[in-house]
């Protein structure tokens, strides 16, 4: 009997050793799993998170990317992350399925490693860049070319000659024509200086990109100037300008008023000169002429020869002097009307207009000589 009660406590033991060595197991393969299933879930949560960033947080460099039309969501993914714009085109894919994103354009775009996901959408789906700018340039109203050009220069890697090469190749000019019915065949006249004077508009340009083409600027200030311009062109058409005349006639506004009224008032003078086929006399044109900037215009200026001189030539001058503002457009297609064909302005910027000459000397002398 003892002996069978010591051989069942041995089983018993062992039994119970046996159990404790396969919780230990047990124990050891459960938290080796939590182990993996942790460490596997978080890995995927870095990786994932990692491919919805910027390729480059730091890097605006503009990339040409094309995406042919008809392509598919995962054609565009693939084509992107070729172009090392997205870190992984699988999860490009799932992100835009998961936020139902659609309506993908095709075109040619400028992408930069900077950009975010969202960014990216946003663009593919409205066709232009979007996405914080890196840079604003503004070009203030009545500047030249010259001007303008100097200003995107002092803010990217061209110089403002390169600027000016290209503003100023006669195939590139070709193209814009074909492209922006603004442009007309008129900038291409003999006589221009600068056949896109006029055309680069004033306004503030956001810059997405460090090193923006020359072309992009260019056609950017184009496509300002035509969305602008051409809800006129009836209204200019009216008034026997075309739309270079019109342009033309805006610089020259510009350039003579600083005030909404005022632009109005010289528009209305400007055509009353027009219609008594009297010069139009405008001392900025001198200025442009002479190509150089003075405080006081002196008879001697005004005998230049130039087909921008209006002391010179009957008209309009060859083309514009300058961009201009909105206002002196509409100035333009809606002068104020009156028999006014005399004004000047004194120290202050004030204008005083007359009918007659008596008029206007007498205003002269009392504003401007006798002061």
């Amino acid at each position: 009997m003892s002996n069978f009660k010591d051989k069942y406590r041995e089983r018993l033991q062992k039994r119970t050793e046996e159990a404790s060595t396969v919780r230990k197991i047990v124990a050891s393969v459960l938290t080796i799993l939590v182990v993996v299933l942790v460490v596997g879930g978080l890995s995927g949560f870095f990786y994932v998170k990692g491919a919805l960033e910027p390729v480059d947080a730091d890097d605006n460099t503009a990339q040409n990317v094309e995406i042919p039309l008809g392509s598919s969501t995962s054609s565009i993914a693939s084509i992107l992350e070729e172009n090392n714009i997205i870190k992984n085109d699988l999860i490009f894919r799932f992100y835009t399925k998961f936020n139902n994103e659609t309506g993908f354009q095709a075109g040619n775009y400028q992408f930069t490693q900077s950009m975010s996901l969202d960014e990216i959408i946003e663009t593919l789906k409205t066709g232009r860049l979007v996405k914080e700018p890196v840079e604003e340039v503004t070009i203030p109203e009545g500047r030249n070319m010259e001007q303008i050009a100097d200003a995107f220069a002092e803010k990217f890697d061209f110089t403002a000659e390169e600027f000016m090469e290209r503003a100023n190749d006669e195939e590139y000019l070709k193209d814009l024509i074909e492209r922006y019915p603004v442009l007309t065949e008129d900038i291409l006249k003999e006589d221009i200086r600068y056949p896109l004077e006029g055309y680069l508009f004033a306004a503030t340009y956001p810059i997405y990109v460090d090193n923006p083409e020359i072309d992009t600027i260019i056609e950017d200030l184009i496509q300002q100037t035509q969305s602008v311009v051409m809800p006129y062109e009836q209204a200019l058409a009216e008034r026997d300008l075309s739309i270079h005349e019109g342009v033309t006639m805006a610089s020259l506004v510009e350039n003579e008023a600083r005030t909404v009224e005022d632009r109005k008032k010289i528009a209305g003078v400007f055509y009353n000169r027009l219609e008594v086929d009297m010069m139009l006399q405008t001392d900025p044109t001198v200025l442009y002429a002479h190509g150089e900037h003075k405080d006081r215009v002196l008879y001697e200026d005004l005998e230049i020869e130039s087909p921008y001189n209006t002391y010179y030539v009957e008209g309009l001058p060859v083309g514009p002097i300058s961009n201009f503002n909105a206002n002196s457009l509409e100035a333009v297609a809606k002068p104020e009307e009156s028999d006014n064909i005399y004004f000047l302005a004194d120290s202050e910027g004030n204008i005083y207009y007359a009918e007659t000459l008596d008029e206007h000397n007498a205003l002269k002398q009392e504003h401007i000589t006798g002061s």
